[in-house]
């Protein structure tokens, strides 16, 4: 008796069958071509290879599309990537399960710095552009970031770096910030509340990969919707995600 055959998803298959048929021709290929070999429409076509193209795992030169680096990627051992293509999956799943802005931030300079970032499909949200610095003791990332310093980088940290006021609620006083640093260390998750930007919190953990601290995760999020049950999911997601990258998955 013949097995029956497991359901395919179209566009899941026709995203394999692209990626195949381009690696197969290792000089090039024209759109109209894929079009015509694999009998996908021009304009299901169309949006499939600036998606491939958008992730890497095409590049085009002219007319032609060919393999990108998101296919060597893809074989990379973790501990040769770069620290934003590690963390990238999980951003972007982060963003999904939770369809709240998520970035990740290293530090610069007394600042930190967005290195990942996804922005929630929401009318409502905030984002982050990438590259972007901003004091480290007004955002939640920032706070995580603090808190896996040593105490003789923190108090060089006190000694040197200006804490501007953002808003009526941004915390810059030493005494105050060191009390949340130790919270921070105790809980294993920053918080912010309309720190940096009125009526927006925020949510971060820091990174490590191997014991070292690498950055922080953060979810940023409207205050309206900042409730007891979303901070409970995204501290549950941001420590799974945490874990994850350490593992290297």
């Amino acid at each position: 008796m013949t097995k029956p055959t497991q359901p395919t998803v179209k566009s899941a298959m026709r995203t394999l069958d692209i990626i195949e048929y381009v690696v197969g021709n290792p000089s090039g290929v024209a759109a109209q071509d894929i079009a015509a070999a694999l009998q996908i429409p021009v304009s299901s076509l169309s949006y499939l290879l600036a998606t491939l193209c958008e992730r890497t795992y095409l590049r085009r030169e002219g007319r032609r599309y060919l393999a990108g680096a998101g296919l060597d990627r893809l074989r990379m051992p973790a501990s040769a990537m770069s620290i934003e293509d590690r963390v990238a999956p999980q951003v972007r799943a982060l963003r999904r399960s939770l369809n709240e802005t998520t970035s990740f931030f290293t530090a610069t300079d007394w600042e930190i710095e967005a290195r990942v970032t996804e922005t929630a499909e929401q009318a409502l949200r905030y984002s982050v552009s990438v590259g972007a610095r901003t004091p480290m003791h007004c955002m939640a990332a920032g706070k995580a970031i603090l808190s896996s310093f040593d105490e003789a980088t923190l108090a060089r940290y006190f000694a040197e770096a200006p804490r501007p006021l953002f808003t009526p609620r941004t915390v810059a006083d030493e005494a105050t910030l060191r009390a949340q640093v130790a919270a921070v260390r105790d809980t294993g998750f920053a918080l912010t509340d309309e720190e940096y930007t009125l009526g927006v919190c925020g949510i971060a953990r820091v990174v490590r990969i191997d014991g070292v601290a690498v950055g922080a995760l953060a979810v940023a999020l409207p205050k309206l919707r900042h409730t007891a049950e979303a901070r409970a999911q995204i501290k549950d997601r941001l420590t799974a995600a945490c874990a994850a990258i350490d593992a290297g998955a």
